[in-house]
Parts: C-alpha cells; structure tokens; sequence
C-alpha cells in the first residue's frame, strides 16, 4: 500500500517580508499624493489645502467647471482634448508607416532610427526651447515671401496649439510609437502576408486583412501612449503653445496663484480623464482579443 505524501509547507525566509514592506512602503509613496489629492477635492466651501478635511460636497467641481474659478476649465479642456485626439491618430498612422518602412532595409535606415529616437534623451525643456526658436525663425525668414505671394498675412506668429505645439508633442509621443512598431514588425511571421498574396490579396488587402487584426492590440497601446503623454504633456508645451494654454499649463499656473482646494479639484479632472482613457482602452483590447478568439474558433 502507498503512503501518500504531503508536500511540507516552506517557511518563507525573512527576505521576503522585508520586500514586502517594502514594496507596501513604495506604493504608498507612489499612490499616496495622488489619494490626497483626490480625497481633498471634495471638500466644502471651508475646505483647505491640507487635513483634516472640512466638509465633503462638490462645490470646487461646480465652481471650476461653472465658470466660477480662476481657470477657463472648458476651453483649456477643449484644446487639450483636440491636441491629444490629434496626436493619437498620428502618431498611430506614422509608427505604422515607419513600421512598414523598416522591414526593408535601405540606405541610412540606422541613421535614422537614432535621430527619431534622439528626443527621448534631450532634457524636455531643452526640445520646447528649440522648437519654439525654430518657429520664430519660420516667421522672419518664411513669412516674408509668402506674405508677398498672398499666402501668409505679414505680422503673426506661427506659435499655436496645432503648429508648433502639436510638434514637441510628436517628438515626445512619436519614438515611443516607432519602437513598439518596430518590435512587432521584427516578430511578424511574413508568411501570413505571402498567403495573402497567392490567394490573389494585394499589398493594401494583406495588410488589411492579414496584417492589421494581428497588430490591432499594438496599435490600441500606441494610440494609448499618444494620448496620455500628450494630455499629461508640461515641459515641451511650456515654450511652444503661443498665447494658448493646454489643461497642464493651466494646472501649473494655478500652482502659483491659487490656494483653495480648486486646484485639487483639476487635478482630478485630469486624472479622471486620464484613467476614462486608459480603462477604455483596455476594454478595446479584451473585446478585439475575445473576438479573435471566437473567430478563431469559428474558423477552427
């Protein structure tokens, strides 16, 4: 007759409590500002900048987003909103675009693959600065012949939201793109495209119905990256929107004007908005998942 063993229980060693407090201790650090931040925005009318709390109600949100605050929220909301929408979709389109382009090789391909990822080492600040110096140069030396051609008023400034702003958020946005493309495409089996083909599929056929369902969860996570980044975006903002401001320039100026619990309740916002994106986003990518897999299934 077998004995039947039972597997001891092993005593976890005392180094694996002491990482556990600490990562405790590294979440709290790490959400603990935040949870304040959020818990604060709902105090009353009396409320402070610090605990304990006086009240809860939502007169901060009511008076930021009636009009009754400091900030315009509405069109600083607005224009944040556009910008973000604006560079999810492109930098989607062109990491696909360069994605594709770099599965064949040519001349200067790792030239370039440096200089597009070269932003994401340049201090922020540092690439705002250029950026904004590289538009005042546009307007004295390009404004002038174009205004004489009728194409260009003669005074103004090129500086603006979808100009010069809509640049430095590209540069921000655009390397994380391109490296997740390029390491999907180094792991994209090409026989499927050459099925494609001989069953008669052209080049927009086999992308279309060979290549994008494979990297549609790729492409919901570079959209993603696009519009968190940009919507967070301060430091390449701060010299390149012109006389616009975005919802973070909003928010840092208010850092230096008001103390109420307005700013907190901003800063909820945002984060809200943030989190809306992010939890939508994911939903996206389990739905097409789930899909694949009933169509597999089907097909199976």
């Amino acid at each position: 007759m077998a004995v039947k063993t039972v597997p001891r229980e092993e005593k976890r060693p005392r180094s694996f409590y002491l990482l556990a407090i600490f990562f405790a201790l590294f979440a709290v650090f790490l959400y603990g500002p935040m949870i304040t931040i959020l818990t604060l925005s709902f105090q009353g009318p009396s409320g402070g900048l610090t605990f304990p709390m006086n009240g809860f109600s939502f007169y901060w949100f009511e008076r930021l987003w009636g009009g009754g605050g400091v900030v315009d929220i509405g069109t600083a909301f607005r224009r944040s909103l556009a910008l973000g929408a604006t560079v999810m979709v492109l930098t989607v389109i062109i990491s696909v675009l360069a994605g594709l382009a770099f599965r064949k090789k040519f001349k200067g391909s790792t030239a370039l693959f440096y200089v597009a990822i070269a932003s994401l080492i340049v201090p922020s600040i540092v690439v705002s600065l250029g950026i904004a110096l590289e538009f005042r140069i546009i307007d004295e030396i390009v404004r002038p012949p174009l205004a004489a051609l009728g194409l260009m008023a003669p005074r103004g400034n090129s500086l603006g939201l979808f100009t010069s702003g809509l640049g430095a958020h590209l540069s921000w946005t655009l390397p994380f793109g391109l490296l997740i493309m390029f390491a999907v495409f180094n792991r994209l089996d090409k026989s499927y495209e050459e099925a494609a083909r001989d069953l008669g599929a052209s080049n927009w056929q086999s992308f279309r119905y060979a290549v994008l369902p494979m990297i549609a969860p790729f492409l919901i996570g570079i959209s993603l990256f696009g519009f968190t980044l940009s919507w967070d975006e301060i430091a390449r903002s701060s010299q390149t929107m012109g006389s616009t401001n975005t919802l973070p320039l909003e928010l840092a100026a208010l850092t230096t004007t008001v103390t109420t619990p307005e700013i907190y309740a901003l800063g909820t916002s945002v984060t809200a908005v943030s989190f809306t994106v992010i939890f939508g986003t994911l939903g996206a990518f389990f739905y097409l998942q789930r899909r694949r897999e009933r169509l597999a299934k089907r097909g199976g």
